[in-house]
């Protein structure tokens, strides 16, 4: 564990670059298999240099702990004793493995954190692509299910063998919001913290009323179809229109229906979502896209805070309050 801590650290602290434009210093760097971004007022020099540095370390642990690609992480740990033994925990994990309950909950079990074993069954990067048999989906359904989970106070159990943890769906959002939260507690409060265009901000850029955000257009890809003016919320897209392919006439995105087995196909090309915090626009945005237009509206219309909206092949879908954050 320790090792591999060294390892990431030394990793994401080489790829980390900082730069300073007027009174905005611009952090990015490599971590959690995605370009990371904060862009903060720093209160004096030596205070943004605490942050960096608090920063890095921090994100260092989280995906020395966290990541399924490690196989000396906690969750590689509890994915190999499945089926086998209890997996003690600490109560940072046992916080985010709660907010996985929430959440599993919310969304009537749309986002589900044991849902690895179809994600490695659709191989995503074999060429030609192979689409699994009817009978492989129904096999691997077996193994997934939140609710299989057992869970007591410091240890973890998955109680058949096969069954896997991914945090991947939560991960980043949730690292967005600790990140927030550790730049405020050392002094930092007017900052924007972006994990792979997954982000939260808080305070004020300056020069300027509101953060903008600008949304990406799924039907073309690489430029904007909107902009959003953001004060202490998050912002979260989820789609397929990169990670796809097609085979036999039929179109096939990376993002899985956990209840199914196979990739969603309901029309829907992104969702992008306001909402209070990263962990939820998160979780909001990637199972409106699961669920479909009028059922993933639904949901975030269900949640206190909540804006987003659903792009289609033929249209966009607002939430009633989506445009009070768009930039005319």
């Amino acid at each position: 564990m320790v090792l591999t801590h060294n390892n990431v650290h030394v990793r994401i602290a080489k790829s980390a670059q900082t730069r300073v434009e007027r009174e905005l210093t611009h952090l990015t760097f490599q971590a959690m298999g995605t370009q990371c971004r904060a862009s903060f007022v720093a209160p004096s020099p030596q205070a943004g240099r605490n942050f960096i540095a608090q920063l890095l370390d921090w994100v260092a642990d989280f995906e020395s702990t966290y990541s399924r690609f490690l196989p000396e992480s906690l969750v590689s740990r509890i994915n190999q004793n499945a089926g086998i033994a209890w997996v003690e925990i600490d109560s940072n994990t046992e916080r985010l493995l709660a907010l996985c309950a929430e959440m599993n909950f919310l969304t009537r079990g749309v986002f589900d954190p044991t849902a690895l074993p179809l994600i490695q069954l659709w191989n995503w990067k074999a060429s030609p692509p192979v689409i699994p048999t009817a009978e492989q989906i129904k096999s691997t359904l077996q193994k997934v299910g939140w609710r299989k989970v057992q869970r007591r106070p410091g240890a973890i159990f998955l109680p058949e063998q096969g069954m896997a943890l991914d945090l991947g769906g939560i991960g980043k959002e949730y690292a967005v919001d600790m990140a927030i939260q550790l730049a405020v507690q050392t002094g930092v409060a007017d900052v924007l913290i972006d994990f792979g265009q997954d982000l939260k901000v808080h305070g004020i850029p300056p020069g300027r009323p509101a953060w903008h955000i600008g949304l990406e257009d799924p039907l073309n890809p690489g430029k904007c179809w909107t902009g959003l003016a953001v004060l202490n919320a998050a912002v979260a897209s989820s789609g397929d229109y990169f990670r796809r392919f097609e085979l036999n006439g039929r179109r096939y995105g990376h993002i899985l229906d956990p209840r199914t087995g196979y990739p969603v196909d309901n029309g829907c090309r992104a969702v992008s979502v306001i909402a209070p915090n990263c962990t939820l626009a998160g979780i909001l945005s990637t199972a409106a896209f699961v669920l479909g237009p009028k059922d993933g509206l639904a949901l975030i219309e269900t949640q206190p805070g909540a804006a987003g909206c659903i792009t289609t092949e033929a249209s966009r879908i607002p939430s009633r309050r989506f445009y009070e954050y768009v930039v005319h």
